[in-house]
């Protein structure tokens, strides 16, 4: 019996170990998603809004539809890449007390990211039209890797956040934030206010 046993069970291991290629499949480590980057090509935004500014051609710009979001907040969509910049902007109206409160709650929601941050970078960078803008680069598991803050001190206040609706984890997306984050570049630099 236990010679019986013996042959069976050989003949099934040898009958297991064909030479079959699809049978010696060895499941292989996922790789980095691949993302095709077009050349930017760039376009100026409708003047629909108190503010105007070249955005990439790629990209959509779609009203924020967030309960609390305001008539001229708007979204530049990349639904290529599940990324979106997060435009909100607000009145001054000549009000001191009131951008003080504004710029505050936008260096709040910066600083949530620290937390998460393995790199937290602030920066001002000096633009085309002579006015500043402080840059803030972030990376690591934060929620959003790029964002930016600029007015003219009187009139306007624009706050910009870059944001991905994806699982994907960002070091496999920093090609693509590098792209949007030159994007965004490009967009303070040809940044105008409307009267």
């Amino acid at each position: 019996m236990i010679k019986y046993s013996l042959f069976i069970l050989t003949g099934i291991l040898l009958a297991a170990c064909g030479s079959n290629p699809s049978e010696n499949y060895i499941p292989k480590p996922k790789g980095y998603p691949r993302f095709d980057l077009p050349m930017p090509s760039y376009k100026l935004l409708d003047p629909t809004h108190p503010y105007q500014f070249e955005y990439n051609k790629i990209a959509r710009i779609l009203p924020d539809t967030f309960a609390r979001s305001e008539p001229d907040w708007i979204f530049i969509n990349y639904p290529a890449y599940k990324a979106s910049v997060q435009l909100t902007y607000k009145p001054v109206r000549n009000d001191m007390k009131r951008l003080r409160a504004m710029l505050d709650d936008s260096y709040k929601l910066a600083a949530r990211h620290k937390i998460k941050a393995s790199m937290f970078e602030q920066r001002k960078i000096r633009l085309k039209s002579g006015l500043e803008a402080s840059l803030i680069d972030l990376s690591g598991e934060v929620p959003s890797q790029v964002q930016f803050i600029t007015t003219d001190s009187t009139t306007h206040f624009l706050r910009g956040a870059l944001y991905f609706n994806t699982a994907t984890e960002n070091d496999s997306l920093q090609p693509v934030i590098q792209y949007i984050r030159k994007d965004i570049l490009h967009l303070l630099n040809t940044l105008k206010w409307r009267k």
